[in-house]
């Protein structure tokens, strides 16, 4: 059950985020994935290396900012991120024993749509929707003369 929550929270993440419109969905994911890079501080599962990674998440960030490719590696890396802490035994939610995994198993459904290049699904659907409406209106057009 938990991947099929994971997996549907990545989808309606990547839902969300296709309302928003380019420059602005691209650098609006570089700031997320760019605090994510931090979600694990507070822990302290790994002392030091823990700000080590943050810093590495934050420039993949800041290159996110002008590339989706940064942007997916970086989910990459927090996905890698999320497993060494599930194994640890220090999940990102302290009361909940398998958010780390969670994560694990939503990010890379995020890194995915990322190397695609943040494609707007909402934009593709209402397309979809809107041709097949132009050839349902042809079609009766045809059928009425």
């Amino acid at each position: 059950m938990i991947v099929v929550t994971a997996v549907l929270i990545g989808v309606a993440y990547v839902v969300v985020n296709s309302l928003i419109r380019e420059p602005h969905r691209r650098r609006f994911n570089a700031v997320m994935v760019g605090g994510a890079g931090a979600a694990y501080l507070s822990g302290g599962g790994f002392g030091p290396v823990e700000f080590a990674f943050t810093i590495v998440l934050t420039y993949c960030a800041f290159r996110g900012l002008e590339s989706w490719r940064f942007i997916g590696v970086a989910w990459l890396l927090h996905t890698a991120w999320d497993v060494a802490h599930h194994l640890k035994g220090n999940p990102i939610i302290p009361f909940a024993d398998h958010s780390s995994l969670g994560c694990a198993i939503c990010d890379p459904v995020i890194a995915l749509w990322c190397f695609a290049g943040g494609p707007s699904i909402t934009d593709r659907v209402r397309a979809r929707f809107t041709r097949g409406a132009d050839r349902l209106v042809d079609a009766n057009r045809v059928d009425n003369r």
